[in-house]
């Protein structure tokens, strides 16, 4: 029991230490995060008032309901998008610091590692979209007078979970191909942006995207925010949405981990753990 214990304190040490050391590289790259925020902030200001222009060139919709769907569809996929991102870039950030070798060889697991990456990753994803749907909804006069924000971060917390696995899967591309492996993996971010939903209904795509679109955790994630906020629908009533994301979330993490371990070990066998191109 006392061996438990003391395995399990070690486990949660290296955990805090993985979150802690992150959060030292954004006070580093304080000035980075400022830029990108701000570009996120333009970018999402740029496709919500698409919503103001449809009516001034004559169309006829509701530009309140339109223009929320559109702010949630950015706000959403900018959080789970930071997520994918973090992970994505896990071993690139390693590489910038000059530490890959120190950190692979370090006393910690490396599902504690990734999952490490994964909590700092919700956090911080979490604090830039508070910010970001702040300052873009004071350009606009939004009325949720039914919104249900509890159960939208309830749902978001657990499509997390899924992003976190898919995340660790891309994370292994810039591990087996330093060349081209973080390329492919804001590849594999544009593809799930395309099928998801963000801007427009899954409906509108072709079938087979739509196909693709349904093991997307980001397509369940944006719908039962979207009911959360604009209808004000309960847990309940978001199950539909939810036991997908349960069900994704428990299949991609251990695939993940999987995926990772295996590519982490082709890597050390063909020397491309230190390189950078």
């Amino acid at each position: 029991m006392r061996a438990m214990s003391l395995a399990l304190r070690h486990e949660l040490v290296g955990l805090s230490g993985v979150i802690e050391r992150n959060i030292y590289l954004v006070k580093r790259y304080i000035w980075w995060d400022v830029a990108f925020f701000f570009w996120t902030v333009a970018n999402t200001l740029t496709i919500v008032f698409i919503a103001k222009g449809i009516p001034a060139a004559g169309g006829h919709i509701d530009v309140e309901q339109i223009t929320t769907i559109l702010l949630i569809g950015a706000v959403i996929w900018a959080y789970l998008g930071i997520i994918f991102e973090i992970l994505t870039e896990t071993v690139a950030w390693e590489r910038w610091e000059g530490t890959i070798e120190y950190t692979f060889m370090a006393p910690l697991s490396r599902p504690v590692h990734l999952l490490g990456m994964g909590v700092f990753a919700i956090g911080y994803g979490v604090v830039r979209a508070v910010l970001l749907f702040g300052v873009v909804a004071a350009f606009f006069s939004l009325h949720l007078p039914d919104a249900n924000y509890v159960a939208a971060l309830v749902l978001l917390m657990i499509a997390s979970i899924s992003f976190i696995g898919i995340g660790m899967m891309t994370a292994v591309l810039p591990l087996i191909s330093p060349e081209k492996g973080t390329q492919l993996g804001f590849v594999a971010q544009g593809v799930l942006l395309v099928v998801s939903g963000v801007y427009y209904p899954v409906s509108v795509l072709p079938e087979w995207m739509q196909a693709i679109a349904k093991i997307s955790p980001a397509t369940y994630a944006l719908r039962g925010c979207r009911a959360a906020i604009l209808d004000g629908a309960g847990l309940t009533s978001l199950w539909a949405d939810i036991w997908p994301l349960l069900v994704i979330g428990a299949v991609s993490v251990p695939l993940g981990l999987w995926v990772f371990h295996t590519g982490e070990q082709y890597a050390k066998r063909h020397g491309k753990l230190k390189r950078s191109g």
